[in-house]
């Protein structure tokens, strides 16, 4: 990873989307910093189009997708996504699957949570669980004492052996069954409200994230930055971002959106 600094120009210029991760990339210590807000208000206001893809819930997506400075919203690792029509006053809620089996799965999920609360000390059920509509959070750090990497693994490990995906972030494990990610619905977000194709404007999109759930992204994407925090779970790492910046978290961000916004 080289620093975001040394990142070309041409390269600068070109971008038109800003993908970003939220947890531990907008915000830092479990808090949005006034200076990542207003850093995205800045994108947007100069034209950026500003798409958080995140593995928070379906209820914090809608207030996000409502509220802030942003043109949409992929939650819960890419299980839907949320874009709201300004001009109709409309929300779209675009789900990977159906009602139906969006409740079967979480009652099959919940039951294997179970099983790795009694085997594994110390972790929890996620506090936002019960605003999600299709995956299981376990928290590992959060609102627990930090339990490492190498617990959030053996959880990982736990939902995989049961049949569920199970992808890492920096504070939860989530978990969920069928074959989306993030990169996934990020596809069909810009399908279906920008009408592109992902792979038709690779160079005018930059992803930002900071942890193992957004190795789909880093993998995809050939411009991608990781705050500097990324650092720590390096090693659990298999594909890892282009460039890194200097300050972690949201400071990291506001750092990347200065850049852009650099005549």
């Amino acid at each position: 990873m080289k620093p975001i600094t040394e990142c070309p120009t041409k390269i600068l210029h070109q971008i038109e989307y800003v993908l970003t991760d939220i947890d531990d990339t907008l915000t830092l210590n479990g808090k949005l910093p006034a200076i990542a807000y207003t850093a995205l208000e800045r994108l947007w206001k100069a034209n950026y189009k500003v798409i958080p893809i995140t593995g928070r819930p379906a209820g914090w997506c809608d207030h996000i997708a409502r509220m802030w400075p942003v043109n949409g919203v992929v939650g819960e690792n890419g299980a839907f996504y949320f874009y709201y029509d300004a001009i109709r006053e409309k929300m779209v809620r675009r789900y990977w699957k159906s009602v139906p089996e969006r409740h079967h799965d979480l009652i099959q999920l919940k039951k294997i949570g179970a099983g790795i609360l009694k085997s594994i000390p110390g972790c929890q059920i996620a506090a936002d669980q019960a605003y999600r509509e299709s995956d299981l959070a376990i928290d590992f750090r959060e609102d627990v004492p930090d339990l490492s990497l190498t617990t959030a693994q053996k959880i990982q490990v736990r939902f995989q052996s049961a049949g569920a995906t199970a992808k890492i972030s920096s504070i939860h494990v989530n978990a969920w069954f069928g074959d989306y990610d993030k990169l996934a619905m990020t596809r069909l977000f810009f399908q279906e409200i920008f009408h592109l194709e992902l792979d038709s404007i690779l160079e005018k999109v930059i992803f930002i994230g900071d942890s193992p759930n957004d190795e789909p992204m880093f993998q995809f994407f050939p411009n991608t930055v990781g705050v500097a925090n990324i650092e720590a779970c390096r090693e659990q790492m298999k594909a890892l971002p282009q460039w890194i910046t200097k300050q972690p978290g949201g400071f990291g961000f506001a750092e990347l959106a200065d850049i852009l916004l650099t005549p």
